[in-house]
C-alpha cells in the first residue's frame, strides 16, 4: 500500500507564510484527486482542501482566501500553499487522495502517512 510523505512544516509567527509538499513514498503511475487535511491536538482530523484531477479546488471555509492547494502532475506532487498563518492553524498536516500506482492498475486511496507538523506562534 502506497502512503504520502509530508515535508515542509514548522514553526512560523503568527501571519507568516509555510508551503507543504506531498508526494508519495515510492515512484507511483498518476495521482488523482487529492485532499489536505490537518488535525490539531484533541481534535478530529479535517479536511482544509482538495484538488480534482482536473484542478478544481475547494476549501474549508476557515482558510478560504489564505490557502492555495495546487499540484505538478509531472512530479506528482501535491502542494499547500499557506499564508496568513493564524494559531489556530496550529495542527499537523497530513494529505490523502486517490493514485494509480501504474498505468494498469486501479486507481486505490493512498494510507495516511505521519504529516508534518505546522506550528504557529501569537
Amino acid at each position: 500500500q502506497v502512503h504520502m510523505v509530508e515535508s515542509g512544516g514548522g514553526l512560523v509567527q503568527a501571519g507568516g507564510s509555510l508551503r507543504l509538499s506531498c508526494a508519495a513514498h515510492t515512484t507511483i503511475y498518476r495521482v488523482y484527486n487529492m485532499g489536505w487535511h490537518r488535525q490539531a491536538p484533541g481534535k478530529q482530523r479535517e479536511l482544509v482542501a482538495a484538488i480534482t484531477n482536473g484542478g478544481t479546488t475547494d476549501y474549508a471555509d476557515s482558510v478560504k482566501g489564505r490557502f492555495t492547494i495546487s499540484r505538478d502532475d509531472a512530479k506528482n506532487t501535491v502542494y499547500l500553499q499557506m499564508d496568513s498563518l493564524k494559531p489556530e492553524d496550529t495542527a499537523v498536516y497530513y494529505c490523502n487522495g486517490d493514485i494509480r500506482i501504474f498505468s494498469y492498475a486501479l486507481v486505490t486511496n493512498t494510507d495516511w502517512g505521519q504529516g508534518t507538523q505546522v506550528t504557529v506562534s501569537s
